[in-house]
């Protein structure tokens, strides 16, 4: 008889936790019920026991439940492969410098385990051990357990103060959504004021963990969010700060030029932005630089198809540049393959190219958002 009230009680834990996984935004009591079946004073039974011991986690005192870190560490193991992890932030983390170290880590459960890290340039910075678990990484244990953490979250982003030490964490979702990994930027806190490091680099911080998240599969990247966004924010425009850091993403751009037959011509490519003019390159067999001579008129477009929806237009001038000599190009040629498939490109693929653009800008505008929905009078 023992036996057989120990495996019920298994079963009816195993359910609970299956159902709790399967929805990521969270269920109240209510959902439970009516999900599980089970009595009222069982059900919340349960869900005291698994939330004191981490299984659990709740948004708020009365609000949804929601997996705990020593779940999400179960599926941390189970549904993302370390390889492919370490590989996306090898490859995004070194195209470019970092000030202070960016660590990797997975939510276990005795804290947090370090995967890798990139090394900051200052010759006084915080070092990781590498394969260590940290059991006080409060910026980063906020992002898997909202609740149990007096840091807050804003914008994706979360940042801890201590002693000696700034860090800010940001949330690896392969889904786009659920919070499986994090990148860490730990900082010097002689060297920095806690809003001052959240300014200057959450944004890049917060641009490595989404394109950590969309080689991983991410089609979008709304940490926190399960749903697709209802309604998302109105149109407003990009500052001239805001547009310099997006145009530094891999995000490719829209070459649009006019055929000699008055059609219109659009092509897919690499760019780099200077603050002033933007750098492409044509590969041999590309039709565009025929119909960029006879009309230098282009217009560009950079975007991102998932939230915050930011986009780039520019027009412009488009001329053939022709004092670029080998190692020049050999150097655009690897800062662009770095950007864009984070590594260097193969010796073969420089003999490619057939052409370098650079393009002369005489409007460049960006905005976030969608044009806010028209209302019945």
């Amino acid at each position: 008889m023992e036996d057989l009230t120990l495996a019920r009680s298994a079963e009816r834990t195993l359910r609970l936790i299956e159902t709790v996984l399967a929805h990521p935004e969270g269920l109240t009591p209510q959902d439970l019920l009516q999900k599980l079946g089970l009595s009222r004073s069982s059900l919340f039974i349960l869900l005291k026991t698994l939330k004191t011991l981490g299984y659990l986690d709740q948004s708020e005192k009365r609000g949804r439940y929601l997996p705990g870190p020593r779940l999400l560490a179960w599926q941390a193991r189970s549904d993302l492969s370390q390889q492919e992890l370490l590989a996306a932030f090898y490859q995004e983390s070194a195209q470019g410098a970092w000030p202070e170290t960016v660590a990797l880590v997975i939510p276990v459960s005795e804290g947090l385990l370090v995967l890798a890290q990139a090394e900051g340039s200052h010759e006084a910075r915080r070092v990781f051990q590498v394969g260590k678990i940290y059991p006080h990484l409060e910026a980063a244990q906020a992002l898997f357990a909202p609740s149990s953490t007096p840091v807050s979250i804003e914008d994706g982003l979360a940042l801890a103060t201590a002693t000696e030490t700034l860090d800010l964490a940001a949330p690896i979702c392969p889904d786009g959504f659920q919070p499986r990994a994090a990148v860490v930027l730990s900082a010097l806190a002689y060297r920095w004021q806690p809003h001052t490091l959240y300014h200057q680099l959450g944004s890049d911080l917060r641009n490595l963990a989404a394109r950590i998240s969309h080689r991983l599969g991410a089609l979008t990247y709304s940490p926190f969010a399960p749903y697709p966004i209802s309604e998302l924010q109105p149109l407003e425009p990009l500052t001239p700060a805001q547009i310099e850091a997006f145009l530094r993403g891999p995000v490719s751009a829209r070459l649009a030029c006019v055929r000699p037959d008055g059609q219109p011509h659009v092509i897919p490519l690499w760019q780099e932005w200077n603050g002033h003019a933007f750098t492409v390159i044509a590969w041999q067999g590309s039709r565009w630089p025929d119909y960029v001579r006879q009309n230098p008129a282009v217009s560009l477009t950079v975007d991102e198809p998932w939230p915050p929806l930011r986009r780039v237009v520019a027009r412009g001038q488009a001329r053939p540049v022709t004092e670029m000599d080998p190692p020049d190009l050999h150097r655009l040629l690897n800062r662009l393959a770095r950007r864009y498939l984070g590594r260097d490109l193969a010796q073969p693929y420089l003999n490619q190219v057939a052409e370098v653009f650079r393009i002369d800008v005489e409007y460049l505008r960006g905005w976030r958002g969608l044009t806010s929905p028209l209302t019945s009078p």
